[in-house]
């Protein structure tokens, strides 16, 4: 849980651009993978992250603009990148107007039960699904990026 803006917003920039090093791996021809067929593919995980910053974030009481549930998996991975990054930025804009105080104001969600939660747990949801891809990525024969340390491309 945050109780400092500051410090959310610190580590937003570190996940937003992990989150982007994942997606802009994932090429068109592999949106489709996944580790098995009928479970999430990466263009599936990669719409989902930012389908769900905008959720998280309207939890967390932040007008960022909100992506339908509805809305299709875009055809090609660059679209998925251009939609995460406006959201990225939406939420970065938006947090940057909360106060500390306003973090620790109740949600009335009980597993996320403050601001500050909600917005944890949007980088918690952010890592999970980045965790994912970065497996389907060397599923599909394509290169991992360094998020968390090198990577075997590295050497």
């Amino acid at each position: 849980m945050y109780r400092q803006v500051d410090d959310f917003l610190k580590e937003w920039a570190v996940a937003t651009k992990r989150t982007l090093q994942v997606l802009q791996a994932v090429t068109d021809d592999k949106l489709g993978q996944s580790i098995l067929e009928g479970h999430s593919t990466l263009g599936w995980l990669g719409w989902n992250l930012t389908e769900t910053t905008g959720y998280f974030s309207h939890l967390a009481g932040l007008t960022v603009p909100m992506i339908g549930q509805d809305e299709p998996v875009p055809a090609t991975a660059g679209e998925i990148v251009a939609a995460y990054e406006k959201e990225a930025e939406a939420v970065k804009k938006e947090a940057a107007k909360l106060t500390d105080e306003d973090l620790l104001t109740e949600t009335g969600i009980a597993s996320l039960t403050t601001k500050g939660a909600v917005l944890r747990f949007l980088i918690d949801h952010q890592t999970h699904h980045c965790g994912q891809m970065v497996v389907l990525l060397r599923q599909a024969g394509l290169p991992v990026p360094p998020v968390m340390g090198p990577t075997k491309e590295m050497q």
